[in-house]
């Protein structure tokens, strides 16, 4: 599964043809979540408050950027890096 960004610690990948709804998969010393684009709502899993906080704020700043990533995914084309929170 790619890697689309990394920051802080916290890896944010995205399956390709993966299942709606439109979410990307986070993974936080040994926590793993799935986490809605559009709301930033977590699906399932696991992460720490201050992971969620961090990750909320970065997909809301960086919302059309997954949704391009997402729709990538779904045609199989290769995803594109978006820029860490550490980045920004």
């Amino acid at each position: 599964m790619p890697i689309i960004s990394y920051f802080f610690g916290i890896y944010i990948r995205m399956y390709h043809d993966d299942h709606n709804p439109p979410h990307f998969h986070v993974e936080y010393q040994g926590h793993q979540a799935l986490m809605a684009i559009e709301s930033g709502e977590l699906l399932a899993g696991t992460l720490p408050s201050k992971a969620i906080k961090l990750v909320r704020e970065w997909a809301t700043e960086h919302k059309q950027e997954l949704l391009i990533d997402w729709q990538y995914a779904l045609e199989l084309k290769p995803l594109q890096r978006i820029a860490g929170a550490d980045n920004d």
